[in-house]
């Protein structure tokens, strides 16, 4: 029992065990739709064409880190509907617009960032990840924004569906697809925000997709993909945090790395089980 409980008598451990089960399942439920509209390079680029925003923010508020969540979060939003209304109008292919825009927008977020001397150290954590760092201001914040996530989720459950799986039908039954779609786009923006101090903009896509995937090799059912990707997100983020206090290595890492071995291990499974 000491093997599990002596890392529990941190309080900052404790946060960032809560932190990384309320992410998990988070990105989790949001990236069931992800996965399944095949979004995954959208939700990767959108993790990083806010970090001219992170960087914008601390460099106007001299270095402190609690109002960052905000700009992240408002670059999130605006990124995401910038990016859906190039991709839907424009005349080049939609992975090609996306690719620009989240090439330029991440190399102006390294401009901004290494006029900061102190970068590595002051930023490495939204890069990277640092859930151990969590601060009771930001874990309100993820419980706040991620309810008001999955709030919405569940209530436009049969519309997301329908919009997932045939959007052709959801024209037909006139459901508003192009306000539908801002909103889907917005929640992943919202969630990109407020996972970010956990995982980081470079391992944030891994949540948003990895339990998703590792769900749908189980199951075809939406509601029940939901569950079990935000089982295996929750149990990532616990086994995770162990192995990084026992191993001494990056927790973000970490919890994408178990995730990752789900993953693998569920598709061998799979592989042996048909043959």
């Amino acid at each position: 029992m000491s093997f599990f409980l002596e890392p529990l008598q941190y309080e900052f451990i404790q946060r960032g065990m809560v932190a990384a089960i309320l992410v998990g399942i988070l990105c989790a439920v949001v990236g069931t739709y992800v996965v399944l509209r095949g979004m995954a390079f959208f939700g990767d680029a959108l993790a990083h064409t806010i970090l001219p925003g992170i960087a914008l923010g601390y460099l106007l508020t001299g270095g402190a880190r609690e109002p960052l969540f905000w700009w992240a979060l408002g670059t999130a939003i605006v990124a995401a509907l910038g990016i859906g209304a190039i991709s839907k109008n424009s005349e080049i292919k939609e992975d090609t617009a996306i690719g620009v825009i989240f090439a330029g927008m991440f190399a102006l977020g390294i401009a901004l960032i290494s006029t900061v001397r102190s970068y590595a150290v002051d930023l490495s954590h939204f890069l990277f990840g640092d859930v151990l760092s969590v601060s009771p201001g930001s874990l309100w914040l993820i419980v706040i924004f991620g309810s008001l996530v999955l709030l919405v989720v569940f209530a436009l459950y049969k519309e997301f569906l329908t919009l997932s799986f045939d959007p052709i039908l959801a024209t037909t039954l006139r459901l508003p697809v192009g306000l539908l779609n801002n909103l889907l786009l917005s929640l992943i923006a919202v969630t990109v925000a407020v996972s970010l101090q956990t995982v980081g903009v470079a391992l944030m896509v891994a949540m948003l997709v990895t339990p998703a995937a590792t769900a749908s090799l189980l199951t075809r059912r939406l509601s029940r993909m939901m569950l079990l990707a935000a089982l295996i997100a929750s149990l990532s983020g616990i086994i995770g945090l162990y192995v990084s206090y026992y191993l001494s290595i990056a927790s973000g890492a970490a919890i994408v790395l178990t995730a990752t071995l789900f993953f693998l291990l569920v598709f061998l499974w799979k592989k042996l089980k048909g043959r």
